[in-house]
C-alpha cells in the first residue's frame, strides 16, 4: 500500500474522518485519531488563526505517538485570506499530513514538503487529478458522485480505476462509504483510504446541531440533492434544508465560490448518499468499532467465497 508506513502502522482501518465545515472540531478529530482513524478538519472551522494554533496544541496534548495523524484541510482557493497564516501555523506545529481543497495545491507544496509534511489534494475530475500529480502531491482525494458537501460527479468505480492507472501515490475515495463493507470494497477497487463524512456528522462528538443529526437519521439517499446554489460549487445537501434556505436566501451563481461565504455560513446541512446508512447518533468509539466489525466480516466473507 502506498500509504506511508509511519501513517499506516497507526491506523486501525483505512479510513479518514472527512473534513467538514461547521462539523469537524477538536472533539471529533481527537476521538477519531484515538481510534486509529485519520482525523481531518477544515482550518477555517477555527474562528481565528490564533484559535487554530490553540486547537492544534490541545489536540496534540491529548494524543500519543501511536494515535492516527491529524490532517488539517486547507482551502487553497485565491479567496482564502487566511491561507498563508494558516499554513504558517501548520508548519510551526509540525503537522505531518495536510489535505488541500478548492484549487491547485501548488502554492503550498514547497513549504509543506520542506517541513516533511505529506500533501493530499482533493480532485473531482481527471484534469484536476493530472494537474495535482504534476505538482508532486503525495495523495489524491477523489470526490466522486454521492460525496457529501462539495462533490464531484464521476462514478467512483471508473474514477478510482482511471486514476490508479496513472498514479502510484495514495488514493482516497470520497463518496458513498457508509459502512465497513463499502470500505473494504473501496480497498479492493484500488483505493488505499476512504473518506467517511456523513456518518461522522451523526456522532456525539461532532459540532452539528441535534436537529441536523436527527435529520440525517431520518433521511435516505433520496433526500439528498445536488446543487451549486449555496456555495457556487456542486454540493450534496439535504433537500428539505435546501428548500427552507431557498425561501430566505438568494442562490449563488454557479462557479462563484468564495471562502468568506463558506466560513460565514457554517450551518449548511450537507449529506452524502451514505446517509441511508445513518440509523443512530453513536459516539465515535462505538461507530469505529462497528465499522471495524463490518470491515473484518467483509474480508472474511471474501476469503470464504474464495475457499481460503
Amino acid at each position: 500500500m502506498p500509504v506511508a508506513t509511519e501513517i499506516s502502522r497507526r491506523l486501525s482501518l483505512p479510513l479518514v474522518a472527512a473534513p467538514m465545515t461547521g462539523v469537524s472540531g477538536p472533539d471529533l478529530v481527537v476521538a477519531a485519531c484515538r481510534n486509529g482513524v485519520i482525523g481531518s478538519f477544515p482550518t477555517h472551522n477555527a474562528a481565528t488563526v490564533e484559535e487554530l494554533g490553540g486547537w492544534l496544541s490541545d489536540m496534540a496534548s491529548e494524543l500519543g505517538p501511536e494515535s492516527a495523524p491529524i490532517a488539517p484541510n486547507l482551502v487553497v482557493h485565491p479567496t482564502n485570506a487566511r491561507l498563508d497564516r494558516d499554513l504558517d501555523v501548520l508548519v510551526e506545529h509540525g503537522i505531518e499530513l495536510v489535505i488541500t481543497s478548492v484549487g491547485s495545491p501548488a502554492p503550498v507544496m514547497e513549504r509543506l514538503h520542506a517541513a516533511g509534511c505529506r500533501v493530499y489534494a482533493d480532485v473531482a475530475t481527471m484534469r484536476q487529478a493530472e494537474k495535482a500529480i504534476a505538482v508532486g502531491v503525495d495523495g489524491l482525494v477523489l470526490l466522486s458522485a454521492g460525496a457529501g458537501g462539495q462533490t464531484g460527479q464521476a462514478n467512483p468505480f471508473a474514477f478510482v480505476r482511471a486514476v490508479r492507472d496513472r498514479f502510484d501515490g495514495t488514493l482516497v475515495l470520497a463518496g458513498g462509504i457508509s459502512d465497513g463493507t463499502a470500505l473494504y470494497a473501496a480497498e479492493v477497487l484500488g483505493a488505499d483510504l476512504s473518506y467517511m463524512g456523513t456518518r461522522f456528522i451523526a456522532t456525539q462528538e461532532s459540532l452539528a446541531s441535534s436537529d441536523y443529526r436527527d435529520a440525517l437519521v431520518s433521511a435516505s439517499m433520496d433526500d439528498v440533492e445536488l446543487s451549486t446554489e449555496v456555495g457556487g460549487l456542486p454540493a450534496s445537501l439535504l433537500g428539505d434544508w435546501l428548500e427552507q434556505r431557498r425561501a430566505s436566501k438568494q442562490a449563488v451563481s454557479a462557479g462563484d465560490f468564495r471562502t468568506d461565504r463558506l466560513v460565514a455560513d457554517p450551518s449548511v446541512w450537507s449529506a452524502g448518499h451514505s446517509v441511508s446508512g445513518v440509523t443512530d447518533v453513536p459516539d465515535i468509539d462505538t461507530l469505529v468499532a462497528r465499522v471495524r466489525r463490518e470491515y473484518d466480516d467483509a474480508r472474511a466473507a471474501v476469503r470464504v467465497s474464495l475457499g481460503g
